[in-house]
C-alpha cells in the first residue's frame, strides 16, 4: 500500500483520487485549497463544487492542511493550476519527504518564468533536497468526468528514469485507466500545455460558426507548431504523435467537456475574456495563461507558431477572432513537410 498526496482538488484532482482510490491498495489524502470541498466530500462523498455527481471512495481523504496531506506521503500528485505551482511547492516544501516521487499531473507553463511544471518543481524542491527530487510527468487525453465514472482512458507518464515511470505505471493502472510510459517529459509537458492553446482556436472557429474543414486544418496544423516548439525545446517529435500529442490535442479540441475550446467558443460569440472567466465559477482554462508563455518560449527558440500568435491577439490584445482566422489564412504560402 503506498501513501498518496494529491494536491489540487479541482475537477482532474478529484477525478485522479476517484481513480486512484479504486484499486483499494492506497491510502490517498486529497487537499483541497477551499474547506467548502472538503466539508462536501467528507459529508456527502462529493466534490460538489468541481466534480458533481461522481462518488469519491472511503479510501481517499479530503484534507485542508498542507503539513498534514504530506506527513505519510509516498507520492506526491500536483495538480494545482499552473499559476499557482511554484507558490505551493514553496509552502510544501518543509513538509515533502525526500524521498517522496512527485507526479506533476499540470497541464500548463509558468507565464512569467515560461518553465515546465516539473522544472518549477525542480527549481523549488531540487535546492533542498538530495539526492535530487524523482519527478516525472502525468498527461494525455483525460477529461475529468469520463475518468471519475470509469470510461476507459490511457494516458503517459514520461520520466527519463525507466524504474521510476515503471513503478508510477504499476501503482497508477486500472482496468479503466492506463498508464503508458515515456522517456520524453519536455514533448509530453508541452504536448499537454500547447494544446489547450489550438483547442481554444478550434473553439473559436465553432463560435463564429465555421465548420469541421476549418477544425480539422486547426488540429492539424496546430499540431505542426506544436512539434517544431517542442523539439527546439529538446523533446521528440514522435512524442507529439502520441497520447500527449496528437491525443490530448484531439480530444481538447472536439470534446464538449473541454474548458479551453467553451473559452474559444464564447470568444467567436463575441464575448469578451474578462466576462467569460468570471462565469467559470473558479474553474480555470489553462489556455489562457499557457498562450502567453508559449508566444515567449517560441520568440526565445525563434519558432513559427502562426495560430498561437493570433489566439494570444485574441486573448490578449483584443484583436477580432474573424480577422484573426482571415490573416491565418492569407498568410504567405508555405510548404507542409518543410519548415
Amino acid at each position: 500500500m503506498s501513501n498518496i498526496a494529491i494536491i489540487g482538488a479541482g475537477a482532474w484532482g478529484t477525478a485522479l483520487s476517484i481513480v486512484l482510490g479504486r484499486t483499494e491498495t492506497h491510502r490517498i489524502l486529497l487537499w483541497a485549497h477551499e474547506k467548502e470541498v472538503c466539508e462536501s466530500i467528507t459529508q456527502r462523498r462529493v466534490n460538489e463544487q468541481f466534480l458533481p455527481g461522481q462518488i469519491v471512495p472511503s479510501s481517499v481523504a479530503p484534507c485542508n492542511d498542507l503539513a498534514e496531506t504530506l506527513e505519510h506521503a509516498e507520492i506526491v500528485v500536483s495538480v494545482m493550476p499552473s499559476q499557482h505551482c511554484r507558490r505551493l511547492f514553496q509552502q510544501m516544501l518543509p513538509h515533502l519527504h525526500n524521498e517522496a516521487v512527485i507526479v506533476s499531473a499540470t497541464k500548463g507553463l509558468e507565464e512569467n518564468s515560461l518553465l515546465r511544471m516539473t522544472e518549477v518543481i525542480a527549481q523549488v524542491v531540487g535546492g533542498n533536497q538530495k539526492p535530487a527530487p524523482r519527478i516525472g510527468a502525468l498527461s494525455g487525453p483525460s477529461f475529468a468526468l469520463e475518468a471519475a465514472r470509469g470510461d476507459p482512458t490511457a494516458i503517459t507518464f514520461a520520466s527519463p528514469d525507466p524504474d521510476l515511470a515503471r513503478s508510477i505505471q504499476q501503482q497508477f493502472s486500472h482496468a479503466s485507466f492506463r498508464i503508458y510510459t515515456n522517456d520524453d517529459p519536455v514533448g509530453v509537458e508541452l504536448g499537454g500545455a500547447l494544446k489547450n492553446t489550438i483547442a481554444i482556436a478550434a473553439g473559436v472557429a465553432a463560435g463564429l460558426g465555421l465548420g469541421h474543414n476549418s477544425v480539422a486544418a486547426l488540429i492539424t496544423r496546430g499540431l505542426a507548431e506544436m512539434t517544431r516548439l517542442v523539439v527546439a525545446c529538446g523533446g521528440k517529435a514522435e512524442t507529439m504523435a502520441g497520447l500527449a500529442g496528437l491525443g490530448d490535442l484531439v480530444l481538447t479540441c472536439t470534446g464538449g467537456l473541454s474548458r479551453n475550446r467553451s473559452v474559444g467558443v464564447e470568444l467567436g460569440r463575441g464575448r469578451k475574456l474578462p466576462e467569460i472567466l468570471a462565469g467559470m465559477h473558479g474553474m480555470v482554462a489553462e489556455g489562457v495563461f499557457t498562450t502567453t508563455a508559449a508566444v515567449g518560449l517560441a520568440r526565445a527558440r525563434g519558432v513559427e507558431m502562426p495560430i498561437t500568435e493570433q489566439m494570444h491577439a485574441i486573448l490578449h490584445q483584443g484583436k477580432a477572432p474573424r480577422e484573426a482566422i482571415y490573416e491565418l489564412m492569407t498568410r504567405s504560402g508555405k510548404s507542409e513537410t518543410r519548415p
